[in-house]
């Protein structure tokens, strides 16, 4: 489990097209502190570390997470959004994210507001009807309060101190990225389209 609070910004050093996609990550993390099975969220996706260097890490994507993500869209140099996962005791500053991608959201367009920048994403069909006002969505990772929403489309805001300590300073209209929808969100429709 994840906070959506992002801790690092990574770099795509390294991208292998094995039976899998192999990505090498670079990070600040003390990576002497990271066992290897352990889960990192990188742009919003549970990822599995499977070997380890002195500032950097190694994960194995499988065909159907590329698939589900803005993955195959990555490339050497890429920056990304990352959050190692929620120990015992830690602050919960965010709301909870599972690192499970739900889809991939579109920048449609973008405005600055004073210092902020306020972002208007597209969201597939099937995921627009768990997203509200006020409600919170996990944008590659990170965990944000949806303004307005507008059928599929929906509103967001980044203050300067986020688009300095995350990857959304990168954020540009076309882009794609990964949409995690909340999880009480999901259970209650189910628990609706139940009744």
């Amino acid at each position: 489990m994840f906070t959506g609070i992002i801790t690092d910004i990574g770099t795509v050093q390294e991208l292998e097209k094995r039976g899998d996609l192999r990505a090498r990550i670079g990070t600040s993390y003390d990576t002497s502190g990271i066992d290897l099975g352990a889960s990192i969220a990188s742009d919003g996706v549970c990822l599995t570390v499977i070997e380890l260097g002195s500032d950097w890490y190694d994960v194995e994507i499988s065909a159907e997470t590329v698939s589900k993500t803005n993955i195959g869209e990555w490339e050497v140099g890429k920056r990304v959004n990352l959050e190692r996962a929620l120990k015992v005791g830690d602050e919960l500053g965010g709301h909870i994210v599972s690192g499970h991608v739900d889809g991939v959201a579109e920048i449609v367009a973008m405005q600055d507001e004073g210092d902020s920048t306020r972002v208007t994403l597209r969201a597939p069909k099937e995921l627009a009807r768990f997203i509200a006002p006020k409600g919170s969505v996990a944008l590659n990772g990170t965990s944000l309060t949806v303004n307005e929403v507008d059928g599929c489309d929906f509103g967001i805001n980044f203050i300067p101190h986020t688009k300095e300590v995350t990857n959304w300073g990168d954020a540009a209209v076309g882009r794609r990225v990964n949409l995690e929808i909340d999880t009480l969100a999901r259970y209650v429709a189910r628990l609706a389209e139940m009744s």
